[in-house]
């Protein structure tokens, strides 16, 4: 029988693969691996030459998989996969156990940063690492246990979930602008201030337009100001008094609750989404992650100190 070392010119080709097939790029596969992009096309070449088939469709300033290329991926992917969870299951048998959480940066500078001292008190046996991205990432690709999004179940087959927080949404502005309010903002009052918009690059979020719209100003047109597309710089900015925001409830309830921002109505937007700490289907949780997992779900009761 053929052995694989003579099959392939080397294993580390499957990772090299692996990567440029998941982000249709040999440069930034590269970037990725820490190689030059002449070395990732060189192993891709040397692994088609082995193979005898080509696996990549080179076009201008992208590659894509070959029909042969997909089924081989659709293997390399899940065989490494595989091989992931197990040497990080073996490392954290020997180094004492950690569990790694997928969340946006927001969900992780204002939601978890401040119970973190809660959970180092409830699980002082865990090390938590967070990793944050721009995008909900694939659990089962990237051999992540839990991650937190926002959405409908059903749009997530794979995955189990336990709710963490409705999404509910109102205006909000800083401790230095809230002087120019007396009380509680009129709806229309808002439209003359100016308003910090934020420009989801990847996942679907509500804006000022729906906003309005749920408090009944639907003739209005809502003016435009500075557009951000992350979530912490928006909050940052409207802690600097440069305007006002939307805020999730969630992440911003504990910020108004210190008085370092303001809710500025008593209407609230609520979309029917939730939050959901999610884990995957197919991948056994181990003991540490099904902790963290439930002291998750267990801080919907509790009030951030």
């Amino acid at each position: 029988m053929e052995t694989l070392r003579r099959l392939l010119p080397s294993i580390n080709s499957l990772v090299v693969y692996e990567a440029a097939g998941r982000l249709e790029s040999f440069s930034a596969a590269a970037r990725e691996l820490g190689m030059t992009q002449a070395a990732v096309s060189y192993a891709i070449g040397r692994l088609e030459t082995h193979l005898g088939t080509a696996l990549f469709l080179r076009e201008h300033r992208r590659v894509r998989l070959t029909e042969a290329g997909q089924r081989f991926y659709a293997d390399v992917s899940l065989g490494l996969s595989h091989i992931y969870r197990s040497a990080q299951n073996l490392r954290a048998a020997a180094t004492g156990p950690h569990v790694t959480l997928s969340a946006s940066t927001a969900f992780a500078a204002y939601w978890m940063v401040p119970r973190l001292h809660q959970l180092h008190e409830d699980l002082p046996h865990i090390e938590l690492r967070i990793q944050t991205a721009d995008r909900d990432l694939d659990l089962v690709g990237e051999g992540i246990p839990l991650g937190i999004r926002a959405g409908v179940p059903a749009n997530w087959p794979q995955y189990e979930c336990a709710i963490l927080a409705p999404e509910e949404i109102y205006p909000v502005c800083g401790a230095s602008y809230s002087g120019r309010f007396e009380d509680t903002a009129d709806m229309e009052e808002l439209l003359s201030h100016p308003l910090i918009h934020l420009e989801e690059p990847f996942r679907a979020s509500v804006t000022w337009t729906d906003w309005f719209v749920s408090a009944g100003l639907t003739d209005r047109r809502v003016p435009k100001g500075l557009q951000i597309n992350d979530y912490v710089l928006v909050i940052q900015s409207v802690i600097e008094g440069q305007g006002i925001a939307l805020g999730w409830g969630h992440l911003t309830d504990g910020l108004v609750a210190k008085g370092v921002l303001r809710r500025l109505t008593g209407h609230t937007l609520r979309t029917g989404k939730t939050y959901y700490v999610t884990w995957p289907k197919d991948m056994p949780l181990s003991p540490a992650a099904r902790d963290v997992r439930d002291w998750l779900t267990d801080q919907r009761n509790r009030q951030v100190v």
